[in-house]
């Protein structure tokens, strides 16, 4: 699996074709999460973890030392396919590596589980549907994680 964290001072997702706002957050993290062929529920629950306490958050001084946990922010995950594109043959991505919708939904749901299980308050996109995301960048501040890593 993998994640594209970016702290924002707000974010929110709009499904397209409605036009409805399905999450939406002040100042947190902002999470694309994809997850791959072969991913398992000990990844989606390794990677919540490591968000949960993620020190990217500035303290009094603007350091990054706090996490999600230590103060009173949210995340918003949004899934995201296409964070495994292969462009190694040609110009048009291969999403190849990335898993079935229906593995990716249930990996994707495990991991929003899990952050709420860690007492994080969690919005999320649609999944599956093309959504709007207007995202207000804090720094900018964006980090990717890997499972395995």
């Amino acid at each position: 699996m993998r994640l594209v964290v970016q702290r924002v001072n707000s974010a929110k997702v709009v499904v397209a074709e409605t036009g409805k706002v399905v999450g939406e957050i002040g100042k947190g993290l902002f999470v694309l999460l994809g997850v791959k062929d072969g991913d398992s529920e000990k990844d989606a629950k390794a990677l919540a973890e490591k968000l949960a306490k993620l020190r990217v958050i500035a303290d009094d001084a603007g350091k990054m030392n706090l996490s999600v946990k230590d103060v009173a922010v949210s995340v918003l995950v949004v899934s995201q396919f296409t964070l495994y594109a292969d462009t190694s043959k040609g110009n048009r991505p291969s999403f190849i590596k990335a898993a079935k919708p229906g593995h990716a939904e249930k990996l994707y749901e495990n991991f929003v589980d899990k952050l709420k299980e860690k007492g994080v308050k969690v919005e999320t996109g649609s999944f599956g549907e093309y959504m709007e995301i207007d995202a207000k960048l804090d720094g900018p501040v964006t980090i990717i994680i890997e499972s395995g890593d």
